[in-house]
């Protein structure tokens, strides 16, 4: 365009004598200083420009003829072109809407949610949550499972397999039933056949396992008494583990503890039976004093469940109840599981008797009845996790992932030997259906 500008003031200055020269000499001048306005202003300079053009074609300042109208009409379509750039640029940078989260209120008030034990994750698929359960596991370095560990060179691959760890490390939420306390004070509990504690530097290895969610409420966690319990509360704090079941005082022990993932919010409440007696050895959590959420007698329990309903998307219900070693299941069971259904629980979670137990459906809700051992000790037992999806409208995936622990290592299990699992679970779940893959759905 400066090409064009100076051939034509070139052919102006052989035409024109006087007047008309000095008139065509100052019209270049304002045209090049209103030039470099325009690339040192930027949009600034365009505007200015405009009004520019627009002035000079009213008062005619610019000479008569082709080379004004031309002038103009090239630099009113530059100008027109760098102001739909600038609109196109502005639409590119413009930032996002983000959606609101329901609880945005609440993410807002970290206070408010470190009262009310409420946690926000980063979810791995857009608007699901996945979760997934394991059973039993000890991290005793006195019992087998650990000594085994130790001896094979203490990182947790020696005792549970990557293809395991693979499948527990990829859900959002990793729940297991942490069945001793963490520490190196108190006593054993006097006449108690099994006592278990394990080192609080053991904490480390729930981070490489993937739990995040350590479940209290069983009948080992009070092996070393109150104040093994408490060493536990305060490792599992310091080690940035959420705990449910077990508390300081009776309010603190029955509290859900609550995970917000892709604007869902989950409740997790857990509770034991175990044990069925008047003055157990694991003692339950009073006003004044430290212990578990017992539910032995269940009317807490269920009210627990009911607030924790209104208060979120989804509950699940861990629960440490039935009898050792035995695939059926017993009278508490029976009587309870339903109830805690028509609490308010979307999904129950059992363990303790050691073995797996059958799945079951009240209504809408899944039941798996017992866990069994997970990573426990040296026997050879069938175990698994489960594992579930939950999307804004509930759960939409239920599966059964089987395993094997056997030489004091768990391992996912393939081919006949995962068939051989799912087969006994289906034996074990008449009123469902199991396919090849380990999905679990209603008859």
């Amino acid at each position: 365009m400066k090409r064009k500008v100076k051939k034509r003031n070139l052919q102006l200055n052989k035409e024109r004598k006087g007047r008309g020269k000095k008139r065509g000499f100052g019209v270049a001048a304002t045209f090049s200083i209103t030039l470099f306005i325009i690339l040192s202003l930027g949009i600034a300079g365009i505007l200015l420009l405009k009004l520019f053009l627009q002035e000079t074609e009213e008062n005619q300042v610019f000479a008569e003829g082709d080379y004004a109208q031309e002038t103009i009409h090239l630099f009113r379509e530059d100008i027109s072109e760098q102001l739909r750039e600038d609109e196109v640029r502005k639409e590119e940078t413009a930032p996002v809407p983000q959606p609101v989260s329901r609880y945005g209120e609440e993410l807002s008030d970290a206070d408010y949610m470190r009262a009310n034990k409420i946690y926000s994750m980063e979810g791995s698929v857009k608007d699901k949550v996945t979760i997934g359960f394991i059973g039993d596991f000890l991290l005793d370095d006195e019992y087998a499972i650990m000594a085994n560990l130790l001896r094979r060179g203490r990182t947790i691959e020696n005792g549970i397999s990557e293809a395991m760890l693979a499948q527990m490390r990829e859900v959002d939420i990793l729940v297991g039933n942490n069945e001793f306390p963490f520490t190196d004070r108190g006593t054993p509990t006097e006449g108690k056949a099994f006592t278990f504690r394990a080192d609080t530097a053991a904490v480390s290895y729930l981070h490489d396992m993937g739990v995040d969610l350590a479940v209290l409420a069983n009948n080992h966690i009070y092996d070393f008494g109150e104040t093994g319990l408490l060493d536990t509360l305060d490792t599992l704090s310091a080690a940035e583990v959420p705990l449910v079941g077990a508390g300081r005082n009776i309010e603190e022990a029955s509290a859900p503890v609550y995970f917000i993932v892709n604007d869902m919010k989950i409740a997790v409440v857990a509770a034991t039976q175990i044990e069925r007696l008047e003055n157990p050895d694991t003692k339950g959590a009073t006003e004044n004093s430290a212990g578990v959420f017992r539910c032995l007698n269940p009317q807490k329990l269920y009210e627990v469940i009911a607030r924790a309903k209104e208060n979120s998307d989804f509950v699940i219900v861990y629960i440490h109840w039935g009898t050792e070693n035995q695939t059926e299941i017993d009278w508490a069971q029976i009587e309870q599981a339903p109830r805690i259904a028509e609490a308010g629980a979307d999904l129950i979670i059992g363990d303790h008797p050691h073995c797996l137990q059958g799945i079951t459906y009240f209504g809408d809700t899944p039941a798996i009845y017992s866990m069994g051992n997970f990573w426990f000790n040296s026997k050879t037992v069938d175990t698994g996790m489960v594992r579930v999806t939950i999307g804004k409208e509930g759960l939409e995936t239920f599966q059964f992932v089987p395993a094997l622990q056997s030489g004091c290592r768990v391992d996912l299990v393939y081919g006949e030997e995962k068939e051989r699992i799912l087969s006994l679970m289906r034996e074990l779940s008449p009123d469902v259906l199991i396919d090849e893959a380990g999905f679990v759905s209603k008859k």
